[in-house]
């Protein structure tokens, strides 16, 4: 589609803020209203309409489409996002451990101990890593735990948590990086061990390093949407 507006702005709306192009709100593609909860998130937002030229190239707006899917899916989704993250967190990827080789089994000690370590005394909990390739499961006190504190999420940090989940493999993570125990870096280069590793003794092929770009694409976008929501 050819760029059809000349100016981008956000303007307060309820409690919220719309972006508006030469003065019209933008809306979803289903044409809901879309009223962002937080300045900074409106303003990123806006940031990816201003940044388009003469034509409008939706590959280039990531954090556009991630939004839209959260405000279409609507308040309703968002049971379903909490359980998919505790979910991802009762079988998590930093709960299942190499026994070999050593550099693997080291490399998983360096990134995952330490953010194991950092959520069990953020949050109260335990946790029951395991070498098996079995189903090992949490206890159920630690779950519901983490359900908890879901509870006060709200509908857009849900839609990011949940990409970010889906992109790490890991709902602890997430929550790790959303409660400021973690940083950005952190949380990809735990994701990213076994991988890693495999590209360390193998290589990369170019397909699959272009899989991993589009991945952090992603992912450095719903960091974007949550440290916004944050703000």
């Amino acid at each position: 589609m050819k760029r059809f507006y000349k100016d981008v702005s956000v303007a307060a709306e309820g409690e919220g803020h719309a972006i508006q192009l030469d003065g019209r709100p933008v809306k979803t593609p289903q044409r809901n209203a879309l009223a962002l909860p937080t300045l900074a998130l409106a303003e990123a937002v806006a940031g990816e309409w201003a940044a388009q030229g003469e034509f409008i190239n939706p590959g280039s707006m990531p954090m556009v489409r991630l939004i839209n899917s959260g405000v279409e899916s609507g308040e309703k989704i968002i049971p379903a996002f909490r359980d998919e993250i505790i979910k991802f967190a009762g079988g998590d990827l930093l709960l299942y451990r190499a026994d070999s080789p050593q550099k693997l089994v080291a490399a998983q000690e360096q990134h995952w101990d330490g953010a194991l370590l950092r959520l069990a005394r953020h949050f109260g909990v335990s946790f029951q890593p395991t070498f098996a390739i079995q189903h090992q499961p949490q206890p159920q006190a630690t779950l519901d735990r983490l359900a908890e504190v879901l509870e006060r999420e709200q509908l857009l940090t849900l839609t990011a948590m949940v990409s970010m989940t889906g992109l790490t493999g890991s709902g602890l993570l997430t929550l790790g990086f959303w409660h400021q125990l973690l940083d950005a870096e952190a949380v990809w280069a735990a994701a990213h061990v076994d991988e890693d590793f495999q590209i360390s003794q193998w290589g990369e092929d170019e397909e699959a390093a272009a899989r991993r770009a589009m991945r952090r694409v992603e992912f450095d976008t719903a960091v974007a949407v949550l440290e916004a929501m944050r703000a």
